[in-house]
């Protein structure tokens, strides 16, 4: 039997996901907040490489924390807490896509080559070059654009594993896809994008898609309102 809420140890930023689920489930919603803060960043990036807009990102993950909070009697201790949270924030983004008769490339689909457009699209010059002290605003925008012409399955994989830093098997298990497929999607993605941002790739990623406290705020107390 689970000790009363007010028996149990504080929570901390070192409580491992796995007692935070455990407390959660148990109807500790405080554990539950303390889910939605760690893992926002991930779950909002992964939202965002499906839907490309911020809002529809936010307004998935906020229906994927209701799925997550309803489900987690059923998620096992055994797995990462993150790679279970990001299967639902896709099955979320996906649906959403869907509704919106959206044309969807199948994150299984073998992408051997590429429409002209998307090719063009992505070695064309900007219409807008960075310049002066506006230089690494302007590249992150850029960044931001070029990820999301990315083909649908390479965009997903690129965002977990650069922006994210997922591991190659955290990747395959969250998408439910081979490793070597997570890696071939990888180095295609890199190998596109590298032409236009060469070194300055790896100097933006940290701040790509950035999910600031305000919005943390209020994905939070969203989900808690409606919880």
């Amino acid at each position: 039997m689970q000790a009363p809420l007010h028996a149990l140890a504080p929570l901390t930023k070192d409580t491992a996901d796995a007692e935070l689920a455990r407390r959660a489930a148990g109807g500790d919603d405080a554990a539950f907040e303390a889910i939605m803060r760690r893992h926002n960043r991930l779950l909002f990036r992964t939202a965002r490489s499906l839907l490309k807009s911020d809002t529809d990102a936010q307004d998935a993950l906020q229906e994927a924390y209701l799925h997550a909070w309803r489900a987690l009697g059923s998620f096992r201790s055994d797995a990462r807490l993150s790679t279970w949270l990001v299967r639902i924030v896709i099955n979320e983004a996906l649906g959403r896509m869907r509704r919106k008769e959206a044309q969807i490339i199948p994150l299984d689909a073998a992408m051997n080559s590429f429409e002209p457009e998307v090719q063009n699209s992505l070695t064309a010059d900007s219409e807008r070059q960075p310049e002066g002290l506006a230089m690494r605003t302007e590249l992150r925008r850029i960044m931001e654009a070029r990820i999301d012409m990315l083909p649908e399955a390479f965009r997903t994989v690129f965002m977990l594993r650069a922006v994210e830093e997922m591991s190659v098997e955290e990747v395959s298990q969250a998408l439910e896809i081979p490793e070597a497929t997570v890696r071939t999607r990888f180095f295609r993605a890199r190998s596109l994008l590298r032409e236009r941002l060469a070194s300055d790739i790896d100097v933006t990623l940290n701040d790509a898609f950035n999910f600031d406290g305000a919005r943390c705020d209020r994905i939070v107390a969203a989900v808690r309102a409606r919880l």
